[in-house]
């Protein structure tokens, strides 16, 4: 079981036109409409590789309770954690053309007694749980310290913890001692302030961090620890929707590390796995390219939190004979 906690969840619309433009009214092609938010994109691709999850999300208003039962009816395990304000609505138009245009709201205010009872549905369901990802954005106003004791309590669990976070959130996450820290490039040098990929690693890894794993889209995905970095190489020529392939890439770490022959016999994570030089471990050399894998099929889809299951097993193949540099 993998706990997926979205702490700003969203109703996610995805409009299709012809050519995007600004300023003119445009005709919608085609409109899909799903709950959203990255955790729950990382909680869809999970389930559709045949792993169970449950997704704790703080959900109110007609939004939230369209957003619960949407997602029920598509078989996901649900923990709703009931808040006073409105479930915020993103929309995201596409063309074929250029990059996507999201408009994301910001989500509701979260009252300190609503993050606490977040709180106690989380530690309810670490003793169930192999894995830990929290993901996403906080809602406006949320005090980034709330991300420390989620991580705190469920690394005093023993659970593996994945946090794919931005901002004041991720140093939060890091100085809880997250088992991997995971922010795309840009993501990281806007929370630590540095100037290349490897001092900011290096920053969140003397915070706490166990690992820091930074997405860098067509430049690959890397591994960094104090002894050094593995990057495996992006799988190339892949076009289509980049919405939700950061998403992809988190469950594809997560279900790499999680898989049967990263943990133990009693099925709890292998420490090895994070301790003295984690990178000479083939499991994460392998994961890796499983988040590459991931993240590229999710690309060939046209909504997030999708991945094409069969483009899956040609990239890993694809990158297993690509190898990865150290």
């Amino acid at each position: 079981m993998i706990v997926v906690l979205t702490p700003n969840p969203a109703v996610d619309v995805t409009y299709r036109v012809a050519e995007q433009s600004v300023g003119v009214t445009q005709r919608v092609l085609d409109v899909a409409r799903r709950p959203g938010g990255k955790g729950v994109n990382v909680a869809r691709v999970l389930d559709a590789a045949g792993v169970a999850t449950t997704s704790v999300l703080p959900l109110g208003g007609t939004t939230g309770a369209w957003t619960a039962a949407a997602l029920q009816r598509d078989g996901l395990a649900v923990t709703a954690v009931p808040v006073a304000g409105d479930t915020r609505t993103t929309v995201t138009v596409v063309d074929d053309l250029v990059h996507p245009t999201m408009y994301g709201e910001p989500g509701p205010a979260v009252t300190a007694n609503e993050w606490a009872a977040v709180g106690v549905a989380l530690r309810r369901s670490w003793a169930t749980a192999s894995a830990f990802v929290v993901s996403g954005s906080l809602p406006r106003g949320t005090d980034p310290d709330v991300v420390r004791a989620w991580v705190r309590d469920a690394v005093d669990a023993g659970v593996l913890v994945v946090a794919d976070l931005s901002g004041p959130a991720l140093l939060e996450a890091a100085s809880a001692g997250a088992s991997i820290c995971k922010p795309n490039r840009d993501e990281l040098l806007d929370a630590t302030g540095a100037r290349d990929e490897r001092t900011g690693a290096l920053d969140l890894l003397a915070r706490g961090a166990g690992m820091v794993v930074v997405s860098a889209g067509a430049a690959g995905i890397s591994a960094h620890t104090l002894t050094g970095v593995v990057t495996v190489p992006a799988v190339p020529d892949v076009h289509g929707n980049p919405t939700g392939a950061g998403d992809a890439a988190t469950a594809g770490l997560v279900l790499a590390l999680t898989a049967s022959g990263s943990r133990t016999t009693s099925g709890a994570p292998r420490s090895d796995l994070l301790g003295h030089d984690p990178l000479g471990h083939d499991v994460v050399r392998h994961a890796l390219r499983s988040a590459a894998a991931y993240g590229a099929a999710a690309v060939l889809r046209p909504v997030a939190g999708e991945v094409d299951l069969d483009a899956v097993d040609r990239f890993l193949t694809q990158l297993d004979r690509t190898g990865s540099t150290t």
